[in-house]
């Protein structure tokens, strides 16, 4: 026989090699991409809200809400980090509180007409210092970084109330009431009324946009998710834990101190006791944006969406008739609903 002809009906076609394709499924989307379901939620809400209360399609409520969530995404940009490398931090608004009133009664005592921006910059270097504070008691204790950060949240939010003060403050720094009172935008309302969206947006939009390019056009981020996937496998691929838990600590103490600071300059107080208790709903925004508390996963534009999400609950519902207490729940059910999704993406 001709070794041609044989060579020819022996060797198998692309079609008999190659494996059927099926189109993904609407709940195998939805599993392997989460921040949809919850931008679905946050569509859902808006129309229901402004159907039954107009008002709430005015631009004057979209700059209420991005001030509201400013300080609240750049906590949850650093819960990302965490959440992503399979640790958990829950200290961050300790490090935020000691930060901002720590920082603003020295200057005001001893540089009031200090520069915003270095004060800015201050509020970052001593959240990096708490933050790695963090970071070198999980690598050395080997312990579970949510008992860790239990321990440091008492611990600085103690020296706070213990050694600096536990009264308002409302005489800060110039340069930060000067900072606070900078519209980036403005608007006469209907009413008369004057909207503003704070300049202290953009500092978010930088936060964002360092967050995403360190998460997946770096190799920390690369070892970030790697050792949120698993510890030993990262370690066997060569990456450095004690320098990527330095890191997400750090970097989470950063933000936490900057948002203490942009904090105080936009409510031109300084008060030891705010911050307090929004923990679980920073870590709900960023469970709800996609990220596993198991690690390994987690988006910056799920994170954005899931504060956009608990923002909605707790700042627009009161706007249809909802009570306060029920916004507790409603998040709870939320949370309930995306952990069914992480069920389904496991078995996608």
């Amino acid at each position: 026989m001709n070794p041609r002809i044989n060579q020819t009906m022996t060797t198998p076609t692309v079609i008999d090699i190659a494996p059927q394709v099926k189109p993904l499924s609407l709940r195998a989307k939805l599993a392997r991409n989460p921040e949809w379901f919850t931008a679905g939620l946050i569509v859902v809400m808006c129309i229901i809200v402004g159907a039954i209360n107009p008002r709430f399609f005015q631009l004057a409520t979209l700059f209420d809400l991005l001030h509201s969530a400013t300080t609240v995404s750049l906590f949850a940009l650093g819960t990302l980090v965490v959440l992503a490398s399979g640790g958990i931090d829950v200290s961050f608004t300790a490090i935020g509180a000691l930060t901002m009133y720590g920082i603003t009664k020295a200057v005001f005592a001893w540089w009031p007409d200090e520069p915003f921006a270095l004060i800015l910059i201050t509020g970052a270097l001593g959240g990096i210092v708490l933050g790695l504070i963090n970071g070198v008691l999980v690598h050395r204790l080997k312990a579970p970084s949510l008992i860790v950060t239990i321990g440091t949240q008492y611990l600085y939010r103690g020296i706070l109330l213990t050694f600096i003060g536990t009264t308002f403050f409302m005489n800060i720094p110039h340069s930060m009431d000067r900072f606070g009172r900078i519209p980036l935008f403005f608007y006469q309302t209907a009413d008369g009324l004057r909207a503003v969206l704070p300049v202290s947006v953009l500092a978010l939009l930088v936060a964002a946009v360092v967050t995403w390019w360190l998460l997946n056009r770096t190799m920390m981020g690369r070892g970030v998710y790697a050792m949120g996937g698993s510890l030993a496998i990262a370690e066997r691929l060569g990456y450095n834990l004690r320098a990527i838990h330095l890191f997400v600590f750090g970097y989470t103490g950063m933000l936490a101190g900057i948002a203490g600071i942009l904090h105080v300059a936009n409510n031109r107080l300084a008060n030891p006791f705010d911050l307090v208790g929004s923990e679980l709903d920073v870590i709900a925004a960023v469970i709800l944006g996609g990220a596993r508390i198991t690690g390994g996963t987690g988006t910056v534009v799920g994170t954005l969406l899931g504060v956009v999400l608990v923002t909605l609950i707790n700042n627009v519902l009161i706007l249809v008739g909802v009570p306060s207490t029920w916004q507790k729940v409603i998040i709870g059910a939320f949370i309930l609903l995306a952990g069914t999704l992480f069920a389904l993406q496991r078995k996608a």
